[in-house]
């Protein structure tokens, strides 16, 4: 489950984090309880991540969705 401090994170805070937690996880040295604790902070990040990244593609497709719409009516773009 995802707390409201990592729903108020911006995507690259989650970024950073999760990347800070790859390291730790990838260098070793943790106990089998940090480890876990520490796979368990990653997928919450990566989570916030993905959620960032789908509503930026959402945005992008209907930005691209309006002006092909608008192209395709027939009205002056500006371009001429």
């Amino acid at each position: 489950m995802t707390s409201r401090t990592d729903e108020a994170l911006g995507y690259e805070q989650a970024r950073d984090e999760l990347i800070e937690v790859v390291r730790r996880l990838e260098a070793g040295g943790t106990t089998l309880e940090e480890s876990l604790a520490l796979w368990e902070r990653g997928e919450e990040l990566a989570k916030v991540c993905r959620r960032w990244l789908e509503g930026a593609r959402a945005r992008l497709d209907a930005a691209l969705a309006e002006e092909e719409a608008e192209e395709g009516d027939g009205s002056p773009s500006g371009d001429a």
